[in-house]
């Protein structure tokens, strides 16, 4: 049983960690509920996670034993949104000798083409997928994050090459909780602290939304990795459960 605080992650920039690696995900983390200061905290394992009592608490906030009495929260004065915004910057910059720029951007929001993603799964050794349910799946997410990576020569405008370095995607229920599906990142720019970069995007993004359960899936060779992102597993002993067919 392992359980503690993290603090939230530091912004954004240019310089990026180098402590990361990325598999395909077979084990669920389970987060806390967060508070207002950003600090989270979640699980992660095939045979199941879960979230402490205080998120027990949550989902039963609003109802009170043996009280008959209907609970009505007045209407909110701000306007909310039912989709994160898309929002696109540049991650990292890199010159080569020749001129050549290497832009890395990262965005949220846009379309994805399923073709390429897939090309990126197979990159990283994942089974393939129908590219029907892929489309499905990107389509019905509540948050889709993809990295590209964008070269072109200086005075070359208009004849840049583009593709596909990242993805990592979220699903939700838009108010309590969501969960992050399908990290990946291609080998040959693994070990850049693109991938942290990512996720921290994400959390933050959810944070904002005020879903503040926020759950994975992780191999067991990325626990760590996941760790230092401020998720946890199995907190106090709660589990996540999968439903098997029994013949």
């Amino acid at each position: 049983m392992l359980t503690h605080n993290v603090a939230a992650p530091s912004s954004l920039c240019p310089i990026l960690s180098n402590d990361w690696h990325f598999h395909v995900s077979d084990q669920l983390i389970f987060p806390h509920n967060l508070n207002p200061n950003l600090f989270w905290r979640a699980s992660r394992k095939i045979k199941g996670c879960r979230l402490k009592a205080s998120f027990w608490e949550s989902i039963r906030s609003g109802i009170l034993k043996n009280n008959t009495t209907q609970i009505v929260e007045p209407p909110s004065t701000l306007e909310e949104e039912e989709e994160p915004l898309p929002d696109e910057f540049v991650l990292v910059e890199k010159s080569q000798p020749d001129g050549e720029i290497e832009q890395i951007i990262f965005s949220s929001g846009g379309d994805v083409d399923v073709y390429e993603l897939q090309a990126l799964c197979d990159k990283v050794g994942w089974p393939r997928r129908p590219l029907s349910k892929l489309a499905a799946a990107l389509k019905n997410s509540y948050m889709v994050a993809v990295l590209h990576s964008v070269k072109k020569l200086p005075g070359s405008e208009g004849n840049e090459q583009k593709r596909l370095i990242g993805m990592a995607r979220a699903t939700s229920d838009h108010a309590f909780n969501a969960t992050i599906w399908d990290v990946l990142v291609d080998p040959s720019y693994q070990g850049q602290g693109l991938g942290k970069a990512m996720v921290e995007k994400m959390i933050r993004t959810l944070l904002q939304r005020d879903i503040g359960n926020i759950t994975l899936f992780a191999d067991s060779q990325v626990v760590e990795f996941y760790r230092n992102l401020g998720f946890e597993p199995d907190p106090e002993g709660i589990k996540g459960m999968f439903w098997y067919p029994r013949y």
